[in-house]
């Protein structure tokens, strides 16, 4: 790969200025793309612009007069990265606070939604775009007493596969990535929320030691690459799958996506 791998591109990265989002913001930079950050939290953006050199925008992702703002402010962008969540409700589905619910499904589901119509008719413009929208724990199998989380997360991937087809033919990739289970403020939200409401993941999550940003990094850095283009509508795990090798594969099989197995 290029040393530079992302020179002459500008990313947006939604919820960059702290966690996973930061991480990727920093290897962005460090791979020589223009960033632009956004968050709610004015002290933790001022922090990562200061730190990065970045632009740092507040925006609440779940607003859509905010995300077109954003997009504007931006300017031609290259790529979307899709990081901004929260945990939500923690605890049995019919015990949650309906609004923090249905918020979490707002921010989660909604806000990717939201900020993909904001740049894509920049993208479609230019022919050539590159979405990557962070998937999570729930996506793929039940997460009890994380319902409102999971079901989100179940979405982006869903939306993310269907977007992936509409766009087909236009130069723009969409992809989901699995991170994996790192140590960030929704770790925090786990062991706060204590072993009644988070049940068994409480322990797990207790008992898990440091774990690395640089997979799940590296992988957004390679989607939003050159290298990967032509890669599309897959949801990659940046722990377990071999993404290095994507552009190489066959990937007209149910390969990387969420699918029903027929018995």
């Amino acid at each position: 790969m290029d040393q530079v791998p992302l020179g002459g591109r500008t990313a947006i990265i939604t919820g960059g200025a702290r966690g996973l989002g930061l991480e990727i913001a920093r290897a962005f930079v460090a791979a020589g793309a223009r960033v632009v950050v956004t968050g709610r939290d004015q002290a933790a953006l001022d922090a990562v612009r200061d730190e990065l050199g970045v632009t740092a925008i507040r925006a609440d992702v779940s607003d859509p007069a905010a995300c077109a703002a954003v997009a504007e402010q931006a300017g031609p962008v290259t790529a979307l990265v899709n990081n901004a969540a929260i945990t939500g409700p923690v605890g049995p589905a019919d015990a949650n606070d309906w609004d923090e619910w249905t918020q979490a499904i707002s921010t989660n589901l909604f806000g990717t939604v939201l900020m993909c119509r904001a740049v894509l008719g920049g993208m479609r413009e230019r022919g050539y775009g590159k979405i990557v929208n962070l998937s999570g724990g729930g996506a793929t199998g039940p997460r009890p007493n994380f319902s409102a989380y999971a079901t989100a997360k179940a979405g982006v991937v869903r939306f993310t596969e269907t977007l992936a087809r509409e766009l087909d033919g236009t130069g723009i990739d969409v992809n989901a990535i699995a991170p994996g289970a790192l140590n960030t403020r929704m770790r925090d939200d786990v062991l706060n929320a204590g072993p009644v409401l988070a049940g068994a993941e409480y322990e797990a999550t207790r008992d898990r030691g440091e774990t690395s940003f640089e997979p799940a990094t590296a992988l957004a850095t390679y989607l939003v690459s050159a290298d990967s283009d032509g890669v599309s509508g897959r949801l990659i795990a940046a722990l377990w799958d071999d993404w290095r090798t994507l552009a190489m594969q066959n990937l007209d099989a149910d390969v990387y996506t969420l699918r029903r197995v027929t018995p």
